[in-house]
């Protein structure tokens, strides 16, 4: 009976520390977190590039998916194939939300793009001529956003009932040069325009303008300053609110290390947030 007892026990005790050790193995066996991050090229794309080493150390293997489109990123979110994204500002998030229904978080404030107006052939405001045009892309989240860089160069009013923001070339009221615009614009055709449209304004987003080897600091006729609310984000599932992996990742990209990268690689074209 003794025998019987002292090998049930041993039994057990061998059974339990083979549970602990496949625990334990079955850990080690998941490995780093997987982590898929959509992103327009530059700067985002730029970015996440650099955060990669750091998320590394914290067990997080980040895969980036490069779109060159403001369109497919929200797309891809929202059927699953990404975790989050990172290429819009917050009033593109929440108007994307509001139109087509997305059930999506701001997991955080990362950076901003001075939005520049750029003209080949004007060298500056007092040189705009009237019915000179103005060429926009059709996104309607930053009309309101070109409309004041022009506001606040007494080159237009708009109505003080509405929300600067969420402004539309149809809010303005005020117009000495009869100037005309045009919104039809896909986005990343906008230094095209610059380059084809010599005599007109041409609002161009910074990332595109960084890709077109246009410097906004140096060649914006007009550039938005530090202080915008357009705050680039990282956007995620509802679902994913309290993921710990995209929480790190915006931890990551507030890091001093790369707060340093983007203010030393970007010379003022992309400005850091806290």
């Amino acid at each position: 009976m003794k025998k019987l007892v002292t090998l049930l026990l041993a039994l057990l005790l061998f059974a339990l520390a083979a549970c602990g050790t496949s625990e334990e193995d079955n850990q080690n066996a998941e490995g780093p977190t997987e982590l898929t991050v959509g992103a327009t090229s530059v700067p985002h794309a730029e970015i996440l590039e650099e955060a990669k080493p750091l998320l590394e150390e914290e067990g997080i293997e980040l895969t980036i998916e490069e779109y060159q489109d403001y369109v497919f990123p929200n797309d891809d979110l929202d059927s699953g194939t990404l975790d989050a994204n990172y290429f819009q500002h917050i009033p593109y998030l929440e108007s994307q939300m509001e139109e087509k229904g997305f059930d999506f978080v701001n997991m955080g404030g990362i950076h901003i793009e001075p939005m520049g107006i750029y003209s080949k052939n004007i060298k500056s405001v007092d040189d705009i001529k009237e019915g000179t045009v103005v060429i926009m892309s059709n996104s309607v989240a930053d009309h309101g956003r070109v409309l004041s860089l022009l506001q606040n160069k007494d080159l237009i009013k708009l109505d003080e009932s509405v929300d600067p923001v969420d402004a539309t070339v149809k809010d303005v009221v005020e117009n000495p040069l009869n100037l005309e615009f045009e919104t039809d614009v896909d986005a990343g055709f906008l230094p095209e325009f610059y380059n084809r449209e010599a005599d007109a304004l041409v609002a161009i987003n910074t990332n595109y303008a960084i890709e077109a080897d246009l410097v906004p600091t140096d060649d914006a006729l007009i550039l938005e300053g530090s202080d915008s609310p357009y705050v680039n984000v990282i956007a995620a599932r509802k679902e994913d609110e309290d993921n710990e992996a995209i929480k790190t990742l915006v931890d990551v990209l507030r890091s001093e290390e790369i707060q340093t990268f983007i203010e030393e690689k970007y010379e003022g074209a992309v400005v850091p947030v806290d």
